[in-house]
């Protein structure tokens, strides 16, 4: 079978590399602006299966025109999260499967028209959201009442290389993107109260708390989005208390972001600078971005930590999910490609071999077989932890 990857970023070569290792898959294409670049790579990996095309996704009619040459039987999409939209119309519109790790937004409308044309679209199957969201599903079906749910994912430089800069923070996807994030409100549920954050507050020691990860010790949490609504994704009813999604740095990042969110940093609106119109935030990732990046011989690592507790045979428990991976030195590929880029890849592939067919817009929370996806992860070297504790105050 043949597939489409669109973007050959630090995550799109997790996907080839391990789409050159599936027997399912006969034909990679991988479409991309710099198809030179491309070329090269798969040419330095010695892939059998992948061949570059160019392609300027900005271009609607280019991107139909190549979903429609190319006949992949799956598209996947590892391009910035705008471009998510408009490549799932175009997958549909040639009847092609779709998978990507952006978040599902406006890809949501097209659930009616993919369920009548029999075709899956399947976004949000990365890291976070992805695993983090398939851990929460088990996490939360080993309850009989859930209490509180808080989701927790990170990307760090591990101990040995993270004290290299003063943030102690290097890059493993688009600083842009990191950036941005750091500006993305947030909603979360506190003893029963719902809880709304601007994008400008959610490093405030207010809304943060620690959490202790064996090897780790002591890291700080921020919140990370949007997890009211998982309280129905979830079907958690009406006893959930607490609801949390966070991002993990090592101690130190929240009150320094925090400080550069109030002096406007983190702005997009261009400030004067010499008679040039100058981004706060472009600045910072020109600036700072070619002093954040890993040395060919570092590691960086992903912890995804999944705690909901509540009432199991009428007694208080605790259920706790906790995946980590690091870089793997041979490919070069972080942890953070690796956790996004094998689980877009695997999605595909139970698209492939029929493991995944119902036709419509799917979640990872609801579609995807939890315990072969995670053996799947395991089998590429992520190890995975799981606990259920007699229940202590997160």
């Amino acid at each position: 079978m043949k597939v489409l990857v669109l973007g050959l970023g630090l995550q799109g070569k997790a996907v080839v590399e391990d789409l050159e290792k599936c027997e399912t898959v006969r034909e990679i294409v991988v479409a991309d602006v710099d198809e030179v670049a491309v070329s090269a790579h798969l040419s330095h990996r010695g892939y059998t299966k992948s061949r570059a095309v160019r392609l300027d996704a900005t271009r609607e009619a280019e991107l139909v025109g190549l979903i429609r040459t190319v006949t992949p039987r799956v598209t996947i999409c590892m391009l910035p999260a705008d471009f998510n939209h408009p490549i799932a119309k175009a997958a549909l519109a040639a009847g092609c499967h779709f998978v990507s790790s952006s978040y599902a937004g406006r890809v949501a409308e097209l659930h009616a028209e993919a369920r009548e044309k029999g075709v899956v679209i399947l976004p949000e199957m990365g890291m976070d959201p992805g695993i983090d969201l398939v851990l929460a599903r088990l996490a939360v079906g080993e309850l009989d009442e859930v209490h509180g749910l808080y989701s927790y994912g990170a990307g760090l430089p591990e101990p040995a290389c993270a004290d290299q800069n003063p943030l102690r923070y290097k890059i493993t996807w688009t600083f842009d993107g990191v950036l941005k994030a750091y500006k993305r409100p947030a909603r979360m549920l506190k003893e029963g109260r719902e809880i709304a954050i601007p994008g400008e507050a959610i490093f405030q020691e207010a809304h943060g708390h620690t959490v202790d990860v064996p090897g780790l010790g002591s890291l700080e949490a921020y919140p990370n989005g949007d997890a009211i609504h998982y309280i129905d994704i979830f079907d958690l009813g009406a006893h959930v208390r607490d609801m949390g999604r966070f991002a993990l740095r090592y101690p130190g990042h929240r009150k320094f972001w925090s400080v550069m969110a109030q002096l406007g940093f983190l702005d997009d609106a261009p400030v004067d600078v010499d008679g040039h119109p100058v981004s706060p935030r472009r600045f910072l990732v020109n600036h700072l971005a070619p002093k954040l990046q890993f040395a060919d011989d570092q590691r960086d690592m992903v912890v995804l930590r999944i705690c909901a507790w509540g009432h199991k045979d009428g007694k208080e428990r605790r259920v706790t999910y906790n995946l980590i991976d690091y870089r793997d030195l041979e490919t070069g590929l972080f942890a953070m490609n690796r956790t996004v880029g094998y689980t877009a890849s695997i999605g595909a592939q139970m698209i492939l071999d029929g493991r995944i067919k119902r036709p419509g817009v799917l979640s990872p929370t609801r579609d995807v077989p939890p315990w072969e996806l995670l053996n799947a992860l395991k089998a590429r070297g992520m190890k995975l932890d799981h606990r259920i504790e007699e229940h202590e105050t997160v």
